[in-house]
């Protein structure tokens, strides 16, 4: 595997201190957020200077019951090929369920949910990490989550979850060693243990991210320093192997430039005196026995996941996320009180996501912006894409609790005239018209 160094997530927030940073050798990029045909000043700069960019996906969910889109698929290589990028990677969860195969809505999580760890599950995995390698020009990578919950009859630890799918299909693995402390503390998983399972052979580069625990929860957050147990999860792994690369993930509530320059170098430094005393034990010393995949050998062994497999996963899957964003009960087996905290996380991540997409949103409404999207947010599951999300509260909270402000009012009904179209009406002659039917429509 081609060696990447230490790097930090590029966001656009942090753009200018990540530019400034000493000793960054390459970055990661959400792959989702990022144009080919117009890539952010920022990142070109970078490239120009030999800084490797790593585009990271979040859509395609490879762990679904649903082979890969062709055309989110066909998205990630063109952003790769755009970046001259040496990998691309995603993540080992599933994203939507429901649609034709359940005669189902379908639902979209907006988050990261984890896949049943059962043989069955593992083969559905298995062949969509194959259609997704056939399509990319380059070797693609996936990444161990966080997770609340996990799912009754589970038949393989994560370690060897994660073994048979790199030993299976050749696939690298990105190993997320706060997700590895996360599911520590949320499900009991020893990040040792899980550790010794990997198939290290297959690393492309680490994670490292920060969080923060609530009532006994761990909430992998991206938003907080990384604490010294994810480091010691991170020694635990440099220690038995080199890491190509190693990458700080930080999304929102960014410290200053040194703060986060001292970061990157603290990672760094831990990974260089785990490594140190690798080097200064005997070879063959803790090896971990057994045979180990070749990395990007792509062999299809294992067996196929039939459609029979791929329907009753759906089934699970939608009955799961259906719990989760419409507010049905919970299928048999699952931890309730773990939904219900996974229930209100995704809640306040999908208003979050709205107020970044649509800021006007929370300028117009204030403080009653979040208490009024968690109304509507319940029971009304987020089926197509955060833009139409955003209009869809706005009219929502027009038609059904409108602000007592007239000021308030006329300024979110403005706001949803432009951006849902209605605004190119003005000006013509029908414009009139125009006017009083969009007044019956808001009920206003």
């Amino acid at each position: 595997m081609e060696r990447l160094g230490t790097g930090i997530g590029w966001r656009p927030a942090i753009a200018e201190a990540v530019e400034a940073m000493a000793g960054i050798e390459w970055v990661e990029v959400v792959a989702e957020n990022v144009c080919p045909g117009h890539l952010p000043d920022s990142l070109r700069r970078l490239r120009e200077r030999g800084v490797a960019v790593v585009p990271h996906g979040v859509g395609l969910g490879l762990g679904g019951a649903e082979r890969p889109d062709p055309v989110r698929l066909a998205a990630l290589a063109q952003r790769a090929e755009a970046l001259g990028s040496p990998l691309v990677t995603e993540h080992i969860a599933f994203v939507r369920a429901g649609g034709e195969r359940t005669a189902s809505r379908g639902l979209e999580a907006g988050h990261l949910l984890p896949v049943p760890r059962t043989r069955e599950g593992l083969a559905v995995l298995c062949e969509n990490v194959r259609i997704a390698q056939d399509q990319l020009p380059v070797p693609l990578a996936v990444e161990n989550i966080a997770a609340l919950f996990s799912w009754p009859g589970e038949e393989l630890t994560e370690g060897q979850f994660l073994y048979e799918l790199a030993d299976r299909t050749g696939v690298r693995l990105l190993i997320d060693v706060a997700n590895l402390h996360t599911n520590h503390v949320n499900q009991g998983e020893d990040p040792a243990a899980a550790l010794d399972a990997l198939p290290l052979e297959a690393l492309a580069y680490v994670h490292v991210a920060g969080g923060f625990e609530r009532d006994g929860v761990w909430h992998d957050s991206h938003a907080h320093p990384v604490p010294e147990p994810v480091l010691a999860v991170l020694a635990e792994l440099a220690s038995r192997v080199r890491p190509p690369g190693v990458l700080l993930e930080r999304d929102e509530r960014f410290p200053s430039a040194a703060e986060l320059e001292a970061e990157v170098a603290k990672i760094r430094r831990t990974v260089a005196v785990a490594v140190a005393g690798r080097d200064r034990v005997p070879v063959g010393a803790g090896a971990r026995p057994g045979p180990v995949p070749a990395p990007g050998a792509g062999a299809a062994t294992g067996p196929v996941a039939d459609e029979a497999a791929r329907t009753r996963l759906a089934l699970g899957q939608t009955a799961l996320l259906s719990a989760l964003v419409a507010g049905t009960p919970a299928p048999e087996g699952f931890d309730r009180g773990r939904l219900r905290v996974q229930s209100r996380m995704l809640t306040a991540k999908r208003g979050s996501v709205v107020a970044s997409l649509a800021p006007e949103l929370e300028q117009i409404l204030g403080d009653t912006y979040r208490p009024r999207f968690l109304r509507y947010a319940a029971g009304r599951p987020l089926t197509g894409g955060y833009r139409a999300d955003a209009l869809a509260f706005a009219l929502h909270t027009l038609r059904e609790e409108p602000p007592a402000e007239r000021a308030v009012r006329r300024a979110l009904r403005d706001w949803w005239i432009e951006r849902s179209g209605r605004a190119s009406l003005v000006g013509r002659p029908w414009a009139r018209w125009a006017r009083v039917a969009r007044f019956a429509l808001l009920g206003r």
